[in-house]
C-alpha cells in the first residue's frame, strides 16, 4: 500500500535520502580504503574482499544520489526509478559474483584470514553504522515508494551480513584456527544476493519496504 504524501513532504524526504546516499559514498570510500590497506598489510584476502564490497556500495550510493537528484521531474520520475532499480540490481549481481569467486579462491588456496586488529575494529564499527543506515534508507524508501532505494537498503543489509562474516572469520580463525568458516559462510549468501539482483534487473523486488 503506497503512502500518500504531499510534494513538499516528498521533497524533504528526498533530500534526506540524498544525504543518506552521500553518507553511503563517503563512509564506504573510507571503509574500503582502510579494509584494502589493512588487508594488504595482513595478507588477508577476506579484508581486501571486504574493501571491494565497499566499492560496490559506493557505486550503488552514486546511482541513488543521481536518482534522488532527478526526483523533482515528476513526469520522468517513474522511468528514472525503473532504470535506477535495474542498475542497483546489476550491482547486486556484481557483488554475488565477487563473493562467490573470492570464497572459492579462499577455499582452494587454503587462505586463512590472518590476525588484524584494524580489520576486527573495522568490522565491529561497520556492524554499528550499517544497520542504522539501512533502517534510515528503508524508512525513506517506504515513504516515497522507491523500489530502487529499498533495494539499495537491502544492499546495505548485505554489507552488514558481510561485516558479520568477516568478523566471525577473523575471530574463529584467531581463536580456533577455523580458517574455512569465513568463505563457507560467505558462499551461503551468494544465491540470496544473486536472486535479489536478478529480481532488480527484471524490474521486480522481493523487498517489502515499499509496500
Amino acid at each position: 500500500m503506497e503512502i500518500s504524501i504531499t510534494e513538499s513532504d516528498r521533497a524533504t524526504l528526498v533530500k534526506k535520502g540524498r544525504r543518506l546516499a552521500t553518507f553511503t559514498i563517503v563512509w564506504n570510500s573510507f571503509e574500503g580504503l582502510i579494509a584494502i590497506a589493512s588487508g594488504i598489510i595482513a595478507a588477508s584476502i577476506a579484508l581486501v574482499g571486504f574493501g571491494f564490497d565497499s566499492g560496490i556500495e559506493v557505486l550503488s550510493g552514486l546511482i541513488m544520489w543521481v536518482r534522488l537528484s532527478l526526483d523533482a521531474n515528476e513526469a520522468r520520475r517513474e522511468k528514472i526509478e525503473n532504470i535506477s532499480h535495474r542498475l542497483v540490481g546489476v550491482s547486486f549481481l556484481i557483488l554475488s559474483a565477487y563473493v562467490g569467486f573470492d570464497s572459492i579462491s579462499m577455499l582452494l588456496n587454503h587462505e586463512p584470514p590472518r590476525k588484524s586488529v584494524i580489520g576486527i575494529a573495522l568490522a565491529v564499527l561497520s556492524l554499528i553504522v550499517m544497520p542504522w543506515l539501512a533502517n534510515q534508507k528503508r524508512k525513506v524508501a517506504a515513504a516515497i515508494n522507491s523500489r530502487s532505494l529499498a533495494a539499495d537498503a537491502k544492499q546495505t543489509d548485505f554489507c552488514v551480513y558481510l561485516s558479520g562474516i568477516l568478523l566471525a572469520g577473523l575471530l574463529l580463525n584467531s581463536l580456533f584456527g577455523w580458517w574455512w568458516a569465513d568463505p563457507i559462510s560467505a558462499m551461503l549468501m551468494v544465491p540470496i544476493i544473486a536472486k535479489e539482483g536478478w529480481e532488480g534487473v527484471r524490474g521486480k523486488s522481493c523487498c517489502n519496504a515499499c509496500h
